[in-house]
């Protein structure tokens, strides 16, 4: 049975064989043992500790089989993006150049560095077995995160940010980077991620320009880049969209890839999520339901798991033994459960300062 937990120390060997094989690379999760072990670390001292309000905490959960004691997957939460250091993206807007006299107008679309997005949630680091990519797994692992922020608001930001992985070419080369980072670095797209993840994105923003960047300026090739995906992140954006998120003005200042963000109250898990009592039945007793995410209300042992929304007509949620066991509750119990299946996604548009 697949299950969402907090990490341990035990799933070392796999965290690093998910950062490997990652695609692209993620730069939150690097295939660096000793900065994975020290992610391990501060995620078990973040679940352990008493907190009033969002800081420097990071929640790393992951996706394990249990039957097999295997780890599949692995997802993060970032209490607040910039507790450590700023978070800086670079913000799409428009500058107008008018001359009466020339009788001249022109609306030029910039980029300018940014740290708006610095009291943000983030939700990261994201990797999954490809053998799971595109199943009810994939689904459970990425927003089991947000079951985890909904019992524990108090410990997050109400602004909840993704940051998605930008295009890259044939090459496996971002053209955005080729076109504005490289020449402050003079290094690789793949050097300069390695780096990223080693350290952090921080120092990239130190070295860069700090007035806007004029899209006119760059290359055709990075200026179509500027807020697209990944091709291998296209559902997954699909699917956060259709959870609520919309587009922001703001793209990464790595690969310009798309920073979504949204209120977590207007979020599908967010409003469609109820607590019920657990009543626990034969699985063969179980009437036909549609799948839902089922929450324990337990911290340091939080477990979300996948099964029937199967409702008593005195509203209890019935659980098989085994689905029961798997989150450690006992019937009369309350659990959090939300509908696994959203809304069909549609395109988002700018909204705001979102």
């Amino acid at each position: 049975m697949l299950v969402i937990r907090p990490v341990t120390l035990a799933d070392l060997p796999a965290l690093e064989q998910l950062a490997e094989h990652a695609v692209p690379r993620l730069t939150n999760l690097p295939a660096n043992r000793d900065r994975l072990e020290e992610r391990i670390l501060r995620s078990q001292e973040a679940f352990a500790s008493d907190i009033e309000y969002p800081g420097n905490e990071h929640y790393m959960f992951v996706l394990a089989d249990d039957s097999r004691n295997d780890v599949l997957g692995t997802a993060t939460i970032r209490a607040q993006a910039g507790a450590a250091e700023a978070y800086y993206t670079y913000r799409q807007e428009t500058l107008i150049h008018a001359s009466q006299q020339l009788n001249v107008r022109r609306e030029v679309q910039t980029l300018a560095l940014s740290h708006e997005a610095s009291d943000a949630t983030l939700l990261c680091a994201l990797s999954l077995n490809p053998r799971y990519k595109g199943t009810s797994a994939e689904s459970l692992l990425r927003r089991a995160r947000l079951m985890f922020i909904a019992q524990y608001p108090e410990r997050f930001s109400r602004i909840l940010a993704v940051a998605f992985p930008g295009y890259l070419d044939s090459q496996n080369e971002s053209p955005f980077w080729e076109s504005v980072g490289r020449h402050f670095f003079a290094r690789s797209f793949q050097e300069m991620n390695h780096m990223a993840g080693v350290r952090s994105k921080s120092f990239i923003a130190e070295v860069m320009p700090q007035f806007p960047l004029y899209l006119p300026l760059l290359t055709p090739q990075a200026r179509a880049a500027i807020g697209r995906e990944h091709p291998a992140h296209e559902e997954a954006l699909a699917e956060m969209l259709a959870e609520g998120f919309v587009r922001s003005r703001h793209v990464d200042i790595f690969d310009a890839g798309p920073i979504v963000k949204a209120e977590r109250e207007r979020l599908e898990t967010f409003r469609r999520a109820a607590w019920h009592p657990v009543r626990i039945r034969p699985e063969h007793a179980l009437p036909d339901a549609e799948p839902a995410m089922i929450a324990n209300q337990t911290l340091s042992d939080f477990r979300c798991i996948v099964a029937r929304y199967a409702l008593s007509p005195t509203g209890q949620l019935m659980l098989s033994p085994q689905h029961a066991e798997r989150l450690g509750v006992e019937e009369g119990r309350a659990v959090l459960a939300a509908p696994l299946t959203l809304p069909s996604a549609v395109d988002a548009l700018d909204e705001g300062e979102m």
